[in-house]
């Protein structure tokens, strides 16, 4: 397999991953990997691990981490990621970091660089609860940063907009506390690895991709 940039993406909900992992796609040709994706795109197949998955999410319990890492190398082995991959949200525990670090080794890969989204809290329930989206269309507004013409009404539709449960301000302090839990310890479990740079996530959405390009150098040259 061709080297490229293999790169994982940490951060709370609302560090704005899914933006600058589009970023870092472009740029280096490496796919976008989100394990959201996988999944639904899996259940959506109904292959014999998407019908597995389909069970625990059914059941409304969390996906095994073993059944998150063969999803995944079953996506890694594809064509697009000969040229290196960007995970977005995977892995969110220890034990999927374990997971990822024993699958890459078999596949005579490894990690070039881990960067981790630095958001202050308060900034990221700001930006989280002014989420609004379109009951039509689901187009993303932001009460602040990008509010529609028209207060509550879609511009593309005239849809309705709405506020997720999920962007209520007491939901993402909960989303952020299990982030805290159990993902943030990647931080130091790569940082130990000597593959984590911390990327200041505030400011503009060109800026900050211009901090993530600069902190990998030249890993995917």
């Amino acid at each position: 397999m061709a080297a490229g940039a293999r790169v994982v993406l940490l951060g709370p909900p609302g560090a704005g991953k899914g933006t600058q992992a589009k970023l870092l796609e472009e740029k280096f040709a490496a796919p976008q990997i989100s394990t959201g994706d996988i999944l639904r795109k899996a259940v959506a197949e109904q292959g014999d691990l998407g019908k597995r998955a389909s069970e625990y999410i059914r059941r409304g319990e969390l996906v095994p981490d073993q059944l998150i890492i063969d999803l995944v190398a079953e996506r890694l082995k594809e064509k697009d990621c000969e040229k290196g991959f960007v995970l977005d949200g995977f892995p969110r525990t220890i034990a999927q970091a374990q997971g990822l670090e024993e699958l890459l080794k078999k596949m005579g890969l490894a990690l070039n660089c881990v960067l981790s989204v630095q958001v202050p809290h308060e900034l990221i329930v700001e930006r989280l609860s002014g989420r609004r989206t379109c009951k039509g269309c689901g187009a993303l507004y932001h009460v602040v940063f990008d509010p529609p013409k028209a207060a509550g009404t879609c511009n593309r539709c005239g849809g309705e907009l709405f506020q997720r449960d999920d962007d209520r301000a007491e939901t993402i302090s909960n989303r952020l506390k299990v982030y805290e839990d159990q993902t943030a310890p990647l931080v130091s479990y790569y940082r130990e690895r000597s593959l984590l740079k911390s990327i200041d996530g505030v400011g503009k959405v060109e800026d900050i991709g211009k901090r993530m390009i600069q902190a990998l150098g030249d890993v995917a040259a």
